[in-house]
């Protein structure tokens, strides 16, 4: 396999994401680290976007909702070295109707090494990381 050195700078490309019953949740913890998050690029998909931007002020690149397509969209700006970390606050409990899609990019995310928080308290050691504002080398293995 041959490695691929990508080079994280320090205003990191975050994208959020959030099943329905977990977007009150992802938007508590991106008001909670308004400040940080506002020092990065951030993407999401559709209504979780809108949601964030209309509760806290911050400025959000959106991609289609994740049913009609905005997970793939994401999936494919992580194979293109175009975001650098993944805060997908999933539901594990519901059913899906566009699961395949939501396995695809967790897959694609760790493939390409990209950290991923699934969770609230994963988020949290993620954002609080020195690495945040530093340049950080990852590593990629692809054939």
């Amino acid at each position: 396999m041959d490695k691929h050195i990508l080079s994280m700078k320090p205003g990191k490309r975050i994208a959020l994401i959030a099943h329905d019953c977990r977007k009150n949740d992802l938007v508590e913890w991106v008001q909670f680290n308004k400040g940080t998050l506002s020092r990065h690029h951030l993407y999401a998909t559709l209504s979780t976007g809108k949601l964030i931007m209309k509760e806290t002020g911050l400025s959000v690149q959106t991609f289609k909702s994740g049913p009609l397509g905005g997970d793939q969209q994401i999936g494919a700006k992580i194979v293109e070295g175009d975001l650098d970390f993944l805060i997908f606050f999933w539901d594990p409990l519901s059913p899906q109707p566009h699961d395949p899609d939501v396995k695809a990019l967790l897959r694609i995310a760790v493939l390409y090494n990209i950290p991923t928080a699934s969770n609230r308290a994963t988020a949290d050691f993620i954002i609080s990381s020195h690495l945040m504002d530093e340049v950080y080398e990852r590593v990629v293995e692809l054939e």
